[in-house]
């Protein structure tokens, strides 16, 4: 019973009293999905946050809770979710502050706009990861402050916060004029030297594999060292002799700054690592003529990195297109293509590049319906989906180019009814097309019902609202629980059975006076 009401509190087109039921009979899983309602009112969240306490989190997250409904001392987990948002009241900070859990503190050095006094409680906190969370968000004053930490992983929470000072964080980098860090997380548990086993077989150790200390804190460092060369506030003339640092984890996070000098771009395009290159190959401060060299590049994740760059030159994405395996999406260099260059493509004798333009959603009906003619069955599939064409050319599509093309025919937004009906009719069949249209919103009912026949699609079909009621009623005793679950939550789902499983929920028990649902193969299609 549970999965039919957890559907039924999804149904939009639930009755406010039979919302206030279902919250008076919520369990946690219930609770999960009322909260979710677009229409849930305040007093039906007050409600629910009183039936089910874990509801009160989410609910103050989306703001169906105010700081009037919230009693720290009872709620503080909702306390905290209110100032996570910055819609809390300065003195919880202060009741949370000294909270024995230190999880809580943790999540309360997260919040923003915190009063000093609670910043300066939180800074000197007993527990390190407290003092390194509010590192990760503090403000550029107190991020200086905490530059200067006894404890390095507090240092490495700074220099992780974007809004430390550019001096500071090259001062992270480099060491100079900060006093030595005296403790890690490793030293604090093992005398150094210490090397954490990876596969350490205490289910309580939460040290990260291969974390070390000689004395040095030496993995610390080197993470405190990444973060602050991913940072983008750290100034670039303390980061580019990273770019031939022995650490590969160096290299690579050097690769996705956008304001690196060329020789440095370069040289990080030399990698010996293909992961070091694929990073750079996305970065757009690349030039053409690195992205140039690097088109030849022997790994395909690089390639397939510089076809998603949004500079690279038409002709080297079209050569891109034939080898790096890019995939059905829009290109952001075909997305921002100029009339002239859409044309171009489009009239290309490559198949590649007409493809690639086949993605946009956008182009002039001459040049759509002209790519629904292709030849190319891949450049078919592309533009299968392209609004506007008509219920003749997607049939010409399927005539053409059969189970290749069909799935993709049936994703476009113009498909009539009776196309999508005979889409499910088609020999041989194609599984992922009963998908599809189960989620079309003109799907018709002859259609859905041969979508149910299909074990995947069954669950999708059983929530479209053209089901006609009895089918969707069937539905309710379905042995698959997703499929029953849809049904409930289906809008055209008739009121009175919506009051009567509201109403049987009570006593957990199902027994609705419903005709059997439509029969199901076995294996579905």
């Amino acid at each position: 019973m549970d999965h039919i009401l957890r559907g039924l509190a999804a149904n939009p087109a639930l009755p406010t009293e039979l919302v206030d039921r279902l919250v008076s009979l919520a369990d946690e899983d219930i609770a999960r999905e009322l909260a979710c309602r677009t229409d849930l009112s305040r007093a039906q969240a007050v409600a629910l946050a009183e039936r089910v306490d874990e509801s009160a989190v989410p609910l103050a997250y989306e703001g169906r809770l105010t700081a009037a409904d919230i009693d720290p001392s009872v709620r503080p987990d909702a306390a905290l979710a209110l100032l996570d948002r910055g819609a809390g009241r300065p003195e919880w900070a202060r009741l949370l502050v000294t909270d024995p859990d230190r999880e809580r503190r943790e999540k309360l050095a997260a919040c923003p706009g915190l009063p000093s006094d609670v910043v300066d409680t939180l800074a000197a906190d007993p527990d390190v990861r407290v003092v390194a969370e509010l590192a990760l968000w503090t403000t550029p004053d107190v991020a200086a402050r905490l530059a200067e930490h006894p404890h390095a992983e507090v240092r490495r929470a700074v220099a992780v916060n974007e809004a430390t000072p550019p001096a500071v964080l090259a001062l992270l980098l480099t060491g100079a004029g900060l006093p030595v860090a005296r403790h890690c997380l490793v030293c604090d548990r093992h005398e150094p030297p210490f090397v954490h086993d990876p596969g350490c077989p205490d289910p309580d150790c939460d040290l990260l594999p291969g974390a070390s200390c000689d004395g040095s804190h030496e993995s610390t460092v080197h993470s405190m060292w990444e973060a602050g060369l991913r940072n983008p506030a750290t100034p670039v003339e303390a980061v580019t002799g990273f770019a031939g640092h022995p650490s590969t984890l160096l290299r690579w996070a050097l690769a996705a700054r956008e304001d690196l000098p060329r020789q440095a771009y370069a040289r990080l395009a030399a990698d010996p690592v293909p992961g070091v290159r694929a990073d750079l190959a996305a970065n757009p401060a690349l030039d053409e003529g690195l992205i140039r060299a690097m088109a030849d590049d022997r790994d395909p994740a690089v390639r397939r990195a510089l076809a998603h760059h949004p500079r690279v030159p038409l002709d080297v994405l079209t050569a891109l297109a034939r080898t790096a395996k890019v995939g059905a999406v829009l290109l952001p260099r075909v997305a921002a293509a100029s009339p002239a260059e859409v044309e171009e493509l489009a009239a290309s004798p490559d198949p590649a590049a007409r493809m690639l333009v086949a993605q946009r959603r956008d182009l002039p009906s001459g040049i759509r319906d002209r790519l629904a003619g292709d030849p190319d069955a891949k450049v078919v599939k592309a533009i299968a989906p392209h609004p506007g064409l008509t219920e003749a050319r997607l049939r010409a599509m399927v005539d053409r180019h059969g189970v290749r093309v069909l799935a993709r025919v049936a994703t476009n937004p113009d498909a009539t009814p009776a196309l999508l009906e005979a889409l499910t009719r088609h020999e041989p069949p194609v599984q992922k097309v009963f998908r599809e249209v189960a989620r079309h919103r003109a799907a018709p009912v002859a259609a859905l019902l041969a979508c149910l026949e299909d074990g995947q699609a069954r669950p999708v079909a059983a929530g479209h609202p053209t089901l006609p009621p009895p089918v969707v009623m069937g539905l309710l005793t379905d042995p698959d629980r997703q499929v029953a679950a849809a049904a409930a939550a289906n809008p055209s789902l008739p009121l009175a059975v919506m009051s009567e499983l509201a109403g049987s929920g009570a006593e957990e028990r199902f027994s609705p006076r419903c005709p059997p649902g439509p029969p199901r193969t076995s294996a579905g299609r």
